[in-house]
């Protein structure tokens, strides 16, 4: 294809502004050409000096110069921003942990078309669209790439420089469903990534949960390219360890029963289940990254037991330790809250729950509201969270895509329902402000009858702020009597000694009266 009718909402003004000279580059053409058109575009203008493209872009809207020494413009007008680059040349610097920082960014705006493109990471984004009559300027056969669904690289010399693409190339293959060129996967075992922020990497991760159909396709080219390995040997250890094969069927495409089959195909049901409930993104992210890390604790629990009449694997306690070790991850990853929700403390949660539904569900017959009071409080009333990952968990034993909650899951919702157990009814009744009306001083001693109270309101000892104040009413005198009873039998404290009158010192008295004759 020599010509692309690819429009978008400011096309006529760059081409007022820059005729000849303005290029759309990236991914808005490699989108059109694979038939799913997308608005976000990214525009490269040849033959003008940073200076002299801002001035004419600001009478048109807000301009944010990214970096002069980067010639990278933000250009927002009617609440549609475009990045805005002049041509560049990208020289590597010495560095022993590279970073996709470690460049000499230099700018030329007379500098070819080709030659700005030849610096791109793959051949299916080194594609230009020129405005003024939608010609496309394809010099790496960017459009076969496209056409077969294959990342191949631009150069091959230049793509080790930035340590970045290697991500890069796993978030393209999940979110394109493109396959990776062979000659990648060899490359990138040799590219060291320790020198890539964290930032960065949470990025190219949260766009892999996000923004692919199935995630387990970025995580699977995660653990081919290397990736795994380096940046999170927390999940590498799953591609080591064993699972038992009559509980776990799920194997990798050669049969091996490991953890990382099964997780991989977790973390999708998981997905569909986030979809198909419309949860909002910081909630889909805390139950995506419960699905990847739910299971983090198993390779150090792998045990071998024997139990109905066979050899089984077990991993006992696995729940626990993997809350341990997403900690640690965590701290690593430098993720707290999210969006101005707590990710950390909610997917911590999850995982460390992550088995209690199915317990429940064994003693589904003599369930009490009391026991669903405190798995609700221990996961701070992600209820739902809980039951979609308990689901996607079990049905990560087969890859056939989960339609619906399945029987336990729907048993749990209805059961939470029906007892009325939600994050509404397990927030305490009584708080300090009800204690002060009661004569309860604030400091320790209030903490600690509130606590015993809200044991108390979990263990469905009460369900009204009514009956809970007659129960507080009950443990403030039970603390004043026993505080009393205290002072009442506390032995009074001795008399001091007196202290003798002698003018003469206690060492110089004499203690035998026949040493007193000698001399």
């Amino acid at each position: 294809m020599d010509y692309l009718p690819a429009d978008f909402q400011d096309r006529g003004l760059f081409l007022e502004l820059f005729g000849q000279n303005v290029y759309a580059v990236g991914g808005f053409i490699r989108d059109h050409l694979r038939g799913n058109p997308t608005e976000d575009v990214d525009l490269l203008i040849l033959r003008h000096q940073v200076d002299e493209i801002t001035a004419k872009l600001k009478p048109h809207g807000r301009v944010d110069l990214v970096g002069k020494s980067f010639g990278v413009i933000k250009f927002t007008r009617k609440g549609k921003t475009y990045d805005i680059a002049l041509p560049r040349l990208d020289k590597p610097e010495d560095s022993k942990k590279r970073t996709h920082k470690d460049f000499k960014i230099i700018t030329d705006p007379n500098l070819p078309l080709e030659q700005d493109l030849a610096r791109r990471d793959f051949r299916c984004n080194s594609i230009a669209l020129r405005l003024t009559d939608g010609r496309l300027i394809d010099p790496f056969r960017g459009q076969e790439d496209i056409k077969n669904k294959i990342l191949r690289m631009t150069n091959p010399q230049a793509f080790p420089e930035d340590p970045l693409r290697v991500l890069r190339a796993a978030r393209f293959a999940a979110i394109l469903k493109f396959s990776i060129d062979p000659s990648i996967y060899e490359l990138a075992q040799k590219i060291d990534l320790s020198g890539l922020s964290q930032e960065r990497i949470n990025d190219e991760l949260f766009r892999i949960l996000f923004n692919s159909d199935e995630p387990s396709r970025g995580l699977a080219e995660f653990f081919k390219l290397g990736v795994l390995k380096q940046l999170f040997p927390e999940l590498y250890e799953l591609t080591l360890s064993i699972q038992d094969a009559i509980f776990h069927p799920e194997t990798d495409e050669f049969g091996h029963h490991t953890v990382w089959p099964h997780t991989l195909i977790t973390i999708d049901q998981a997905h569909r289940l986030a979809q198909k409930n419309n949860l909002p993104p910081a909630k889909t992210l805390c139950l995506l990254l419960a699905a990847l890390f739910h299971d983090v604790g198993k390779p150090a629990t792998v045990t071998w037991e024997y139990k109905n009449g066979r050899m089984v694997i077990t991993n006992k306690g696995h729940d626990i330790l993997s809350e341990k070790i997403t900690t640690q991850v965590f701290n690593r990853m430098k993720l707290f809250s999210w969006n101005g929700v707590d990710v950390r403390k909610i997917t911590l949660n999850l995982i460390r729950c992550h088995h209690r539904p199915s317990e429940l569900w064994q003693n589904r017959e003599v369930i009490t509201r009391k026991a669903l009071n405190r798995l609700a409080a221990d996961v701070d009333g992600e209820i739902d969270l809980l039951i979609f990952l308990d689901v996607a968990d079990r049905s990560g034993r087969s890859p056939q895509p989960i339609e619906e909650l399945d029987q336990e899951g729907q048993w749990l919702k209805q059961k939470f329902a029906e007892l009325n157990v939600s994050q509404e009814t397990i927030k305490p009744l009584i708080l300090g402000r009800h204690l002060l009306s009661l004569g309860v001083s604030p400091g320790p001693k209030m903490g600690k009858i509130l606590n015993k109270l809200y044991e108390f309101q979990l263990d469905n000892e009460f369900q009204t702020l009514e009956e809970g104040l007659k129960i507080a009413q009950k443990i403030i005198a039970q603390e004043r009597e026993k505080q009393s009873f205290s002072k009442a039998s506390r032995p009074s404290k001795p008399s001091p000694p007196k202290k003798k009158t002698s003018g003469r010192k206690d060492k110089d008295q004499p203690t035998n009266s026949k040493k007193r004759g000698k001399k």
